[in-house]
């Protein structure tokens, strides 16, 4: 034992094959290194490799964070649709966002997106563009937002998976504006899929309505999403230049109130310093407070808000009014067409207008045109009833209806008359709000109306009791503290003319225009009972 400790210790005999072990492995290593480096170096056409000099050094890169230090005058972008009007004609810049990237050898394709159009970019190796100017292009996480300095140039063949299909860009500058997370909570390509559950041999890859909601910024980017707000944004400019060339003034209503607007319980109660307030279910006293001030014909777009702990398809709890309000000479009706003929115009609009919006929907939403008649369809409340019943529904004279009995007339009055937006008129007074003018030949109905697309509720109207103590008597008829609107009593009180109008619900109108399923598909950021956030 003596001895064999003093072998080891006297001639190092193991540590020494140890040391060997490690020294040969360590020279193999850095003779594959040597033969690695020099084999990139001779590469193929003398191409340099990634530890090599590189070229195209300047030319990409991480952008240093915008603080509008400079202003890069000399930069003049082109929008992406603008760039077919580009081809053969130099270098342009072009911002956009990563949507898909594929590098392969000293090849690299990208689809630039910006908003909802696309673009396919390409950069290969040669004496401007380096390999590893290909490789930190491949690797930009998507949704990245970059610059590119590009050549437009015409492809022989259409690029099918691009909405710009008879052009691309040579890129020979590229750099990082803002970078996104390599890890997405959704992909926009899933986001973007065309629902149909009648395609067995589709994708089955769906990201559901509380993920998209979630992550609502991402989801947005989506075309059709680009194309239902940009839709929206259109019936709202569409409502204001038809009702301005009508003699229309806009106005702006408070949303804090005293009382109620519209009576009942399905209003939010907010601090008011010492006191409480109201959030307004509608801005209904103040259009007509408005009409008394000799205004004459007013409209106003604004929030409005309902506690409603609905949870359905087609309710939020706050969401974007349309509202409208209009003196008559002597019958409501005369307010009845003009909102009508609003509605034919809207439509009309939206059909000329935005058929690029409704196609792009289209693609990803099963979207049946929209039908209307010119002049609207005009039906009394009582023809709409008997429509039911002969239907097999059993509803009485003086109810409500029934969101399946609104859905089912809708049918009815689409095989009927072939058109997806009517009128019903003359609805029954017991289930009207306070300020409604009963109907003078029959006190069982009322001179209010509603109007419908694709057999859901849309507006919601009425010829307005102008006269004070009528108002009164049916406030307290209905339980309204008439201590609480005797403002907007008073305003009745110097005289008013006889007047009607009606609200209506934007994100409704435009998710049945498309006939999409769901509000929370055509509002920007939902409110519901169940959500808050984002």
């Amino acid at each position: 034992m003596v001895e064999e400790k003093e072998n080891v210790s006297a001639n190092g005999e193991q540590v020494s094959k140890k040391g060997a072990k490690k020294a040969a492995k360590a020279a193999k290593k850095a003779e594959q290194k040597a033969e690695s480096a020099a084999a990139a170096s001779a590469g193929n056409d003398g191409e340099a490799g990634d530890n090599a000099v590189d070229h195209a050094q300047g030319r990409y890169g991480l952008s240093e964070m915008i603080q509008s230090k400079d202003k890069r005058s000399e930069r003049v972008f082109v929008t992406v649709p603008e760039l077919v009007n580009h081809v053969d004609k130099g270098l342009v810049w072009v911002r956009g966002r990563v949507h898909t990237s594929r590098a392969k050898g000293k090849q690299c394709f990208l689809i630039l997106r910006q908003q909802s159009s696309t673009i396919q970019c390409i950069l290969a190796v040669n004496d401007i563009i380096s390999k590893q100017m290909v490789k930190f292009t491949g690797n930009i996480p998507k949704e990245s937002i970059i610059d590119i300095q590009a050549k437009p140039v015409s492809v022989p063949n259409k690029i099918e998976s691009c909405t710009e299909q008879t052009v691309e860009l040579c890129v020979e500058q590229v750099f990082v504006i803002s970078q996104a997370k390599p890890q997405l909570p959704l992909q926009i390509e899933d986001a973007s899929r065309p629902e149909n559950p009648d395609d067995a041999e589709g994708l089955n890859i769906r990201v559901n309505q509380d993920t998209r909601l979630d992550n609502r910024v991402l989801d947005l980017r989506t075309p059709a999403n680009q194309a239902i707000f940009r839709l929206e944004a259109g019936v709202c400019r569409l409502f204001r230049d038809i009702l301005t060339e009508k003699g229309f003034t806009e106005i702006h209503t408070p949303k804090i109130i005293s009382a109620a607007s519209e009576g009942g319980a399905n209003v939010f109660t907010v601090s008011y310093f010492k006191d409480s307030a109201y959030l307004a279910q509608s801005p209904q006293l103040y259009k007509q407070m408005a009409i008394a001030a000799d205004f004459d014909k007013v409209f106003t777009v604004g929030a409005v808000f309902r506690a409603e702990d609905s949870n359905t398809h087609r309710h939020l709890t706050e969401f974007v009014g349309l509202d409208l309000e209009m003196a008559f000479k002597y019958h409501y009706h005369e307010v009845l067409h003009t909102i009508g003929n609003t509605f034919t115009a809207i439509f009309k609009g939206l059909r000329d207008q935005y058929s690029r919006e409704i196609e792009a929907v289209g693609q990803q939403y099963k979207v049946e045109p929209f039908k209307f008649l010119e002049p609207p369809l005009i039906l009394q409340f009582a023809e709409g009833v008997a429509m039911l019943r002969g239907a097999g529904v059993e509803t009485g004279d003086e109810e409500d209806l029934s969101t399946p009995n609104e859905k089912l007339l809708g049918r009815l009055v689409k095989a009927k008359y072939d058109t997806d937006f009517y009128i019903l008129d003359k609805f029954p007074l017991a289930i009207r709000p306070f300020y409604t003018m009963p109907d003078p030949n029959n006190p069982i109905y009322s001179n209010s109306y509603d109007m419908f697309m694709r057999g859901e509720e849309i507006l919601s109207g009425a010829q307005r009791i102008h006269d004070p103590e009528y108002l009164i008597e049916r406030a307290k008829h209905h339980g309204i503290d008439t201590t609480k609107i005797a403002a907007y009593i008073e305003s009745f009180r110097y005289g008013c003319p006889p007047h009607a109008g009606g609200g209506i619900g934007m994100e409704r109108v435009v998710m049945l225009y498309l006939g999409l399923d769901n509000i929370r598909k055509t509002s920007m950021f939902p409110r519901d009972p169940k959500r808050l956030t984002p």
